[in-house]
């Protein structure tokens, strides 16, 4: 079991013995609310949320170089891919999977920002128990969770950012909230999180 983070806090993606990660995964997962009352136990409410985990990609001067999103479920070079949209949070564990290799992102790029956003516009009041948790891929080790169960009035969430730091790789919780249903949506909301 990996640290359970909180909001601003950073850590560094080195495994137990001091060496660096070389393949990460960004996983996330959520339930619908259960909507209380005669409507809820009849259908009254929605029965799925589609909602969609992406990367965005930054240089150094915090420009964006690429975005890997349902749209777009492949960097354009390779080293960050997705695992496909769900678009209902239905089953147990990771609804959605960002698979990074570490070891392939190209030296210009400084941060990697992952999000999630609502595709229809329900708010996350709509949601429960959504997390995001960092894995080594190698191991298949979580590293750290990520609770993001805070419930609101907003379509979409900018859960962390991994970025290079003195020549190794660190992640950051973000945990900002912000109004969009697409990555494109969402970037001048992360630009002042860089």
């Amino acid at each position: 079991m990996g640290i359970s983070l909180v909001k601003g806090q950073k850590i560094s993606l080195e495994k137990g013995d001091g060496s660096s990660l070389t393949k990460i995964f960004l996983g996330a997962g959520w339930d619908v609310a259960k909507s209380g009352g005669l409507f809820g136990m009849f259908g009254g409410g929605d029965s799925s949320i589609d909602l969609d985990a992406s990367a965005i990609v930054f240089d150094e001067n915090n420009q964006p170089l690429d975005a890997i999103w349902f749209g777009q479920l492949r960097s354009k070079d390779g080293s960050i891919w997705h695992s496909g949209d769900n678009r209902t949070g239905a089953g147990d564990g990771d609804d959605e999977v960002i698979h990074v290799d570490l070891t392939q992102v190209p030296s210009n790029v400084k941060s990697i920002v992952f999000t999630i956003s609502s595709f229809r516009g329900q708010t996350f009041e709509k949601v429960e128990n959504s997390f995001c948790r960092l894995v080594d891929s190698t191991t298949n080790t979580e590293i750290a969770k990520y609770n993001l169960s805070a419930k609101g009035n907003y379509t979409a969430l900018i859960i962390a950012k991994v970025y290079r730091h003195n020549g190794a790789w660190k992640m950051s919780a973000l945990g900002e909230t912000c109004q969009g249903k697409t990555i494109h949506d969402i970037i001048p909301s992360v630009l002042p999180l860089l």
